[in-house]
């Protein structure tokens, strides 16, 4: 009977390669370490800086599974080398074939986040990465890899791709769109007081500021201001006519006046306007910030009575971080520095105080994948009232008016929101019946 040689008796089954001292065979495994030491770089560079100063738990998971895949394309590298060439460790072909495709899954995720970035850099990158590992997992494939339990090693891959989909998925498509956390902006009058001469009065006013939400926020700007408002009554019931002439100036002027039978509305008179929080600050998940301000007026003021509001421009902490502070940047009515849209609004009465920060991205990808961007705020104030404007754009498009989608996609995601309060009335009838 004949004896089968010996190399033959061994366990694991031979696979199909080409010699390794052929031109083809060093070609391939080359460019299959190429493009898995590459990865090994590029997936434990960023996943590294995601680990550390992502500014979301998924971020810093996203961080946590790219080192991962780094240190498996690690080792593919070196079962590559092995299934190649030593053949020392009998699944090291089984290895190289996991590796290989956790290189494709990722690289291939990466092309979908950068694709929305504003260099091409990083796109041909893990576009190029992408196409270098589809070929690599087929080169590892053909070469006859004997995988053991294979139902098992497929259900593992499964599992892994659909976690790395599902986080990637979370990140990047649920968490903009979930439900947004507001603020709320509380405002509530004290009573009047009286000057020792009579001649003047102060009206206290307390603000506060509640963060219910479990997201902290940035203060880009805030500001209150008060109206003067002079309303006459009517000696009989107006007319239809009238009541249109004061829809007409809700229009016009952007006021809350209602349509009365008697009172003959005005267009309010700023008395007064500021700051009321300092600008770039920030307000913690729970947390509460409170403030007094004091509006004095004359004994004679000729207005019957005050409107009272109060804004704050705010922008979610997990969303971006601002290199602070918010400095100042330019006065509208000196021109320098200045967008056209503002300069029109100089020409209208309306004065502008203009500062700006450095905004950066919540993730590492993000962040080497765009421009850099600036927030830009506009403290905005006229005869009319006062307001807080807020844009995001990278340097030398502070022109540019953005559309109604390209505000919302901002808003959505930076997690810009404005908080609004008033107009809360308050009659002076009851101070001038003192003098």
């Amino acid at each position: 009977m004949r004896i089968p040689p010996r190399h033959q008796s061994r366990s694991h089954p031979k696979v199909r390669r080409s010699p390794p001292g052929t031109p083809w065979s060093r070609v391939t495994m080359t460019v299959i370490l190429l493009v898995l030491l590459t990865t090994t770089l590029v997936m434990g560079w960023f996943g590294l800086e995601d680990f550390v100063h992502a500014l979301t738990f998924p971020g810093r998971l996203t961080g946590a599974v790219l080192i991962a895949v780094a240190f498996i394309t690690f080792l593919g590298a070196a079962a590559v080398v092995d299934h190649w060439w030593w053949h020392s460790f009998p699944y090291s072909g089984v290895v190289a074939l996991i590796s290989t495709f956790a290189a494709l899954l990722t690289n291939a995720l990466l092309v979908v986040e950068t694709a929305r970035g504003d260099t091409a850099f990083y796109l041909a990158v893990f576009g190029a990465l992408t196409v270098g590992s589809a070929w690599a997992v087929f080169a590892v494939w053909r070469t006859a890899v004997k995988i053991p339990a294979p139902k098992r090693v497929a259900a593992a891959l499964i599992v892994s791709s659909a976690i790395a989909i599902a986080n990637f998925g979370y990140q990047n498509l649920y968490q903009p769109y979930q439900r947004e956390t507001r603020p709320l902006i509380e405002m509530s009058l004290g009573d009047p007081v009286l000057s020792q001469d009579r001649k003047e009065f102060s009206l206290p006013v307390d603000i506060t500021l509640k963060n219910q939400g479990n997201v902290g926020f940035y203060v880009l700007g805030t500001e209150f201001h008060a109206m003067g408002e002079r309303v006459p009554l009517s000696a009989k019931d107006r007319l239809r006519q009238q009541w249109r002439t004061d829809a007409e100036q809700w229009s016009k002027f952007q006021e809350m006046n209602p349509l009365s039978r008697r009172k003959i509305h005005q267009p309010g008179e700023m008395v007064e306007a500021r700051p009321w929080m300092p600008f770039g600050q920030w307000i913690e998940s729970s947390d509460t910030f409170a403030t007094r301000v004091m509006v004095q007026l004359p004994m004679d003021t000729p207005y019957d009575q005050l409107a009272f509001y109060a804004t704050a421009s705010l922008a979610r902490k997990d969303r971006l971080a601002l290199e602070p502070p918010l400095q100042f940047k330019a006065y509208s009515w000196n021109g320098k520095g200045v967008p056209t849209w503002v300069k029109k609004g100089q020409q209208q009465g309306l004065d502008s105080i203009i500062y700006r920060a450095r905004v950066h991205e919540n993730n590492a990808i993000d962040e080497r994948a765009r421009d850099p961007r600036y927030v830009t705020v506009y403290w905005r104030f006229g005869t009319h009232g006062a307001n807080v404007a807020t844009s995001i754009a990278r340097k030398g498009e502070e022109d540019h008016v953005p559309t109604g989608e390209e505000r919302r996609a901002l808003v959505s995601r930076y997690g810009l929101v404005d908080v609004i309060t008033g107009p809360i009335e308050r009659s002076l009838w009851d101070v001038k019946s003192r003098r």
